[in-house]
C-alpha cells in the first residue's frame, strides 16, 4: 500500500534507538523526509546513516535534548513546517511514590507531558493551514492499565492523553489527526535494562527473566520495534485521516479487557 506520505516532512523525537528509531525508519522508507533527534550525537548519527542506507526520504539528524526549550527550538529550526510529528521521550524511572519529590514529578511531567504539548502547539496551526497533519504520541500501555511502580509515567502520560482527547476533535476537520500509540513490552534496550535489577533480585540471569516475562504475554514473545514503526507509519498515512483522538494499544494481547 502506498501510504501517500512521500515528500512529507516529519519530526521524530528520541529516534536514535528503540521505538523512535523504528518509527523514523518506517516513515523514511515510505518516502517522508525525516528530521530525527536524540541527546547522544554519535548514536544519533549512526542511526541516521543506517536509515539513509535503506533509501527513501532524506534524513537530518539534530543532537539535542527535546525536553528543553533550547532543544525544541533546534528541531523546529531544522524542520519548521512538519507535516508529521512523532512525540517520544524516555520514560521516568520506576519506584515507590513515597520516594519521589517535587523535582522528580516536574522532570517526568516536563518530558512526558509538557514537551509533546509544546511541540504540538508549535506545529499544529501550520498543519491545519496546509490541510494535512499527523501527530503521534508514543506513550505506554500503562495509560490503559497503570503499572504500580511506574507512577511517574502513569501520571504524566495520562495527563498528555487527557489533553489530546480534547484538541484532537478540534483539528480533524482540517485533516490533522492526533493519536497515541501505547506500546506493551517491546524488545528494546530500555526493556532489557529494566530486567537486570529484577533478575538480580531473583538470582537468575537476565535471559531467564526475559523468557519468563515473554512467555507470560499471550503472544509468547516481546514486540519487535519494526512492528511498532509500521503501525506508526500507517497512523501517519493519508489513509488514516478518519482516525483521531484514539489510543492504539500494541501489546500482543497483554491487556485483558474488551475495550
Amino acid at each position: 500500500m502506498d501510504l501517500g506520505i512521500a515528500g512529507k516532512k516529519a519530526i521524530v523525537c528520541a529516534a536514535s534507538k528503540g521505538l523512535g528509531k523504528a518509527c523514523a525508519t518506517s516513515l523514511a522508507r515510505e518516502g517522508a523526509d525525516i528530521t530525527i533527534c536524540a541527546r547522544t550525537p554519535e548514536t544519533l548519527e549512526a542511526t541516521a546513516e543506517e536509515i539513509r542506507a535503506l533509501g527513501g526520504g532524506s534524513v537530518n539528524a539534530i543532537a539535542c535534548d527535546i525536553t528543553s526549550e533550547e532543544g525544541r527550538q533546534m528541531i523546529l529550526e531544522a524542520c519548521p513546517e512538519p507535516d508529521i510529528l512523532v512525540n517520544n521521550a524516555g520514560g521516568p524511572p520506576p519506584g515507590d511514590f513515597r520516594d519521589w519529590d517535587r523535582d522528580d514529578w516536574i522532570k517526568a511531567v516536563d518530558a512526558n507531558m509538557l514537551t509533546p504539548i509544546f511541540l504540538i502547539k508549535a506545529t499544529v496551526d501550520g498543519m491545519m493551514d496546509r490541510k494535512f497533519g499527523r501527530i503521534v504520541n508514543i506513550t505506554s500501555s500503562a495509560v490503559k492499565a497503570p503499572i504500580d511502580i511506574l507512577g511517574l509515567s502513569n501520571g504524566a502520560r495520562a495527563g498528555l492523553t487527557g489533553f489530546v482527547a480534547g484538541i484532537a476533535r478540534k483539528t480533524v476537520r482540517a485533516n490533522v489527526t492526533i493519536n497515541g500509540i501505547l506500546p506493551g513490552p517491546f524488545d528494546t534496550d530500555r526493556l532489557r535494562g529494566n530486567f537486570q535489577a529484577n533478575a538480580d533480585k531473583l538470582g537468575i540471569t537476565v535471559e531467564e527473566f526475559a523468557q519468563q516475562k515473554a512467555s507470560g504475554n499471550p503472544a509468547g514473545r516481546f514486540g519487535d520495534p519494526a512492528e511498532f514503526g509500521e503501525l506508526c507509519a500507517f497512523v501517519c498515512s493519508a489513509q488514516a485521516g478518519y482516525i483521531t483522538g484514539q489510543n492504539l494499544l500494541i501489546d500482543g494481547g497483554g491487556f485483558p479487557g474488551t475495550l
